[in-house]
């Protein structure tokens, strides 16, 4: 990426003395390989933070305007502490005032500063760039203001600030996998412990690569706020039968022992709940054991469970996955993200990339959207770059 130092210099007028400096922070991306459709609130993720990243530079200004700057969208927009509240016309702005809210409430003089912000996370594809950016400019604010707060408390504060802004209750599975994430590591994220634990990769001999499938997607959010109706409505009647507060208490044969009390729908929504938790810890089992069979195994059935039980997938990624995990040399893939649509990952061997591509291209041939590819790899937690 261009340096953001000095086209936030540039973009407000800073000479390059000491009396007006400028803190960059970066954050990454965020891809989850499993667990992302599970129990709302009591989550079980494997994750890891990806090798693309949100920068935000942060300077003092002398009057009282908030002012923020797009560097990648040429885009500018402004604001004042008094009136720091979500607009919808702000879009990416608004993320940024997510973290000055946090300082703000924490006493911190925010009354008048610039930002610049500019990354190369693909947008609107699940890889978290929204949180990147909240991420980055909650750790650029805590080193400009030298501010004593632990990691720990940031990402709290960041969770409330971010609820009262967008009005939604906020997961923190992002900004966990933000502060915990160790290049070449992937992270098994727990929601409801907040725990993380890290997995050194054993997958130094493939590539991780993310395909943008550009299926319009509609509707989405209905069908997903669906999903959790119904899942909601499993973990009622299975608790009627079995005392248990979370899917994690179940087991499938529970699910199978209860067919006559839970209707067909819920049942399917509920087994893949329960299966995609153990999934999850036979995952982090073969990583560690380098069981490449059994996380191909894994990965497999995932996939399968999302079309077929939970049903947000969709016949282009169906087939994509199903043409990529042909291919020898491939490890594994399956879908990512909300569904309906988005995006692949499939990991992979440099020998099969060749034929991988040329599947991609019939995929456009036949289906007639042009995919979009990105190499990535687990990489580092957010960190400050220039104070």
């Amino acid at each position: 990426m261009m340096d953001i130092g000095q086209i936030h210099r540039t973009e407000y007028e800073i000479n390059g003395d000491r009396s007006e400096p400028v803190v960059v922070a970066e954050a990454p991306g965020r891809i989850h390989y499993l667990g992302e459709h599970g129990e709302p609130k009591a989550g079980l993720f494997l994750s890891s933070a990806i090798d693309r990243h949100i920068r935000v530079a942060v300077s003092i200004r002398k009057d009282n305007s908030l002012r923020f700057f797009a560097a990648d969208l040429g885009e500018r927009k402004r604001t004042t502490l008094i009136n720091l509240k979500y607009k919808r016309e702000d879009r990416w702005a608004n993320y940024i005032k997510v973290a000055i809210q946090v300082f703000a409430e924490l006493g911190y003089p925010a009354r008048g500063l610039n930002f610049t912000v500019m990354g190369n996370i693909p947008q609107q594809v699940g890889l978290a760039s929204s949180s990147a950016i909240e991420v980055a400019t909650a750790v650029a604010l805590k080193a400009f203001f030298q501010a004593n707060i632990s990691d720990k408390e940031l990402l709290n504060r960041l969770r409330a600030a971010q609820s009262v802004f967008f009005g939604k209750n906020t997961s923190p599975v992002d900004y966990l996998v933000a502060f915990h994430a160790r290049k070449d590591h992937f992270l098994l994220v727990d929601e409801v412990s907040m725990e993380v634990r890290r997995i050194k990769s054993p997958l130094s001999k493939y590539k991780i690569v993310v395909m943008d499938s550009r299926v319009p997607r509609f509707e989405v959010e209905d069908e997903l706020k669906q999903r959790r109706q119904d899942i909601k409505k499993g973990l009622e009647l299975l608790s009627q039968k079995k005392p248990g507060s979370t899917f994690r208490d179940y087991a499938a044969p529970d699910l199978v022992e209860s067919m006559g009390d839970l209707p067909e729908e819920i049942r399917r929504r509920s087994m893949h709940i329960v299966q995609e938790i153990q999934r999850v810890y036979e995952a982090e089992d073969a990583l560690k054991r380098q069981d490449f069979p059994l996380l191909s195994k894994v990965l497999v059935h995932s996939h399968e469970s999302l079309r077929d039980l939970y049903e947000v997938s969709c016949p282009e990624i169906d087939w994509l996955v199903k043409r990529a995990q042909e291919i020898e040399g491939v490890l594994g893939s399956r879908m990512t993200g909300q569904g309906f649509g988005g995006c692949t990952y499939t990991i992979i061997s440099d020998s099969a990339i060749d034929e991988y591509r040329r599947r991609l291209e019939d995929y456009e041939r036949i289906f007639g959207f042009h995919p979009l590819t990105y190499n990535i790899r687990p990489a580092a937690a957010v960190r400050v770059i220039e104070a």
